[in-house]
């Protein structure tokens, strides 16, 4: 299995992102810079953290123009695994392969901290070596991840189990109190209807290795190893 990391101007959590693939997990990862447009031989592409083109305009709103967009875009649609990890949450937002947007936090401030997610849906790729309301710690670093949508969309996200990962305590009981940006329903990621792009603020990759303070999000990236490579067994059978 092979993962490309996709680096814009700006993108400060692509190195991170590399180190955990290539070499905590040991696979094969790429930079792909934002001016590339394929993806040939890429089985998971990684959008990640930071702030591409600085931010401007709104956070993602000039990254989605970037010809390698238009690569993750066909990618994305054939199948292909996609992660968005804060600024490539937004980014897929903005690109509306997500649906919702962002707003900024609650409090207006940068916030910087570990926060406990549970765990709502282990039927993705992303999640399938977590249990059922499992709650994960992993650290978040925004200044716009108040996860907002409409009624409508909002309500079809809980129904059709799109909403991965929730804010909560670290027993899991879910509310305002732990709810660290103002996101509705405390969201904290979500899948497309396909289920093969997901976007997330929390950062896995500084939650995988024991000196960081938690291997958590080693379950998200081990996830996607697993399903690929059960799938790839699955064909061949």
């Amino acid at each position: 299995m092979e993962f490309g990391v996709v680096v814009f101007p700006g993108s400060n959590c692509d190195r991170d992102c590399y180190w955990v693939v290539k070499d905590v997990l040991g696979y094969p990862c790429h930079y792909i810079w934002h001016e590339e447009r394929n993806l040939r031989g890429i089985d998971c592409v990684i959008l990640p953290g930071g702030f591409s083109y600085g931010d401007y305009l709104r956070a993602g709103a000039i990254a989605k123009t970037s010809p390698i967009m238009e690569a993750v875009k066909e990618f994305a649609d054939s199948g292909g695994l996609v992660i968005g990890i804060c600024n490539g949450f937004q980014v897929l937002l903005e690109a509306g392969l997500l649906p919702g947007a962002m707003l900024r936090n609650k409090n207006l401030k940068f916030i910087c901290d570990f926060v406990n997610i549970r765990v709502e849906n282990i039927n993705t790729p992303f999640t399938l070596l977590c249990s059922e309301g499992e709650v994960l710690r992993i650290p978040i670093a925004h200044m716009d991840g108040n996860y907002f949508a409409g009624s409508a969309t909002l309500d079809e996200l809980i129904k059709k189990r799109q909403v991965v990962f929730r804010y909560s305590s670290p027993e899991g009981i879910v509310s305002e109190e732990y709810n660290p940006n103002g996101a509705i329903y405390n969201i904290a990621g979500i899948v497309n209807e396909g289920g093969n792009i997901l976007g997330m603020m929390p950062h896995p990759e500084r939650a995988s290795e024991t000196i960081l303070g938690s291997t958590d999000g080693l379950k998200i990236f081990g996830s996607v190893i697993y399903w690929y490579e059960r799938s790839k067994r699955s064909k061949t059978q």
